[in-house]
């Protein structure tokens, strides 16, 4: 039986949960806030339309987080009263998580989750592998919708993704995308490039049904559903002794969370980017 444990019944967790029952990626998922009756309030309201959207997953919610010690992924989302967890808040919630549930995948779906990533990993010595951030996949997203706007395209034509640290440092390598499986620079004119480029930023932060979109998307990956690249929030592999900070990077998921991290080439500009981006 899959179970997913959702921390957090703001408006990004309830919309997850509803997201992640419509595409069947678990039998069970779990709402968790300390507003207990809000919580079960959405994992009821969520229930009574299940007969309408033909979902058989099972929710429920609480405020008892040791119930989140039988989901193998856990979904760090927004609290009811507080917004999104980040911060030493955030940070706590990730080392009582990791004695609550050794061995689940920590998925990060909020905007301001990076710090709870890199400290996760730096701190409380998390596997790298195990906790990762969504949210730069809602931005890329965005960016898609940008170009094919420009190009008079749809956006599922764009092939494009996002590196670097949202919003101040964020590297598009322009080089190897794509549109219809063209190379994007022969479609696009400099000044248009420029201007799309500008108006990425102003994207961020993604709103929370396109983060929870981007979220269960990463659930798919990781169950084993679909094979994608995402753009996430990942913790330095610092085995080498290079310090560096967590960055969105595009990377392969799956049942240990995250697999591989497929670093395009980039241009010198771009990868000069990149690692300032990264710099400690």
């Amino acid at each position: 039986m899959r179970e997913i444990a959702i921390i957090g019944a703001g408006e990004l967790g309830g919309a997850l949960a509803h997201t992640l029952a419509r595409r069947h990626l678990a039998d069970v998922v779990r709402l968790i806030d300390e507003h207990r009756l809000v919580a079960e309030g959405k994992a009821l309201d969520l229930m009574q339309a299940a007969p309408v959207e033909g979902f058989a997953t099972q929710l429920s919610g609480s405020t008892d987080l040791p119930s989140a010690g039988g989901a193998g992924i856990i979904i760090i989302a927004d609290q009811v009263q507080g917004g999104e967890w980040h911060g030493d808040a955030g940070l706590r919630l990730v080392g009582r998580l990791g004695q609550v549930a050794p061995s689940a995948i920590l998925l990060c779906a909020g905007a301001t989750q990076r710090d709870i990533v890199e400290r996760a990993v730096g701190e409380l010595h998390f596997d790298r592998r195990r906790i990762f951030g969504t949210a730069p996949e809602a931005l890329a997203a965005g960016a898609r919708g940008l170009v094919a706007l420009a190009l008079n395209r749809s956006p599922r034509d764009v092939a494009v993704t996002i590196l670097g640290n949202p919003p101040d440092q964020i590297v598009v390598p322009w080089d190897d995308a794509s549109i219809s499986g063209l190379a994007m620079m022969r479609m696009i004119s400099e000044p248009v490039r420029r201007r799309l480029a500008a108006q990425i930023p102003a994207l961020w932060p993604p709103g929370p049904y396109a983060l929870a979109a981007v979220a269960a998307k990463a659930v798919e990956a990781v169950v084993g559903r679909t094979r994608p690249v995402l753009s996430c929030f990942v913790a330095p592999d610092d085995s080498a002794g290079r310090r560096s900070r967590t960055a969105a990077l595009p990377v392969r998921l799956g049942p240990r969370g995250v697999e591989t991290v497929v670093v395009p080439s980039l241009s010198v500009v771009d990868q000069v980017a990149l690692d300032n981006a990264m710099r400690l």
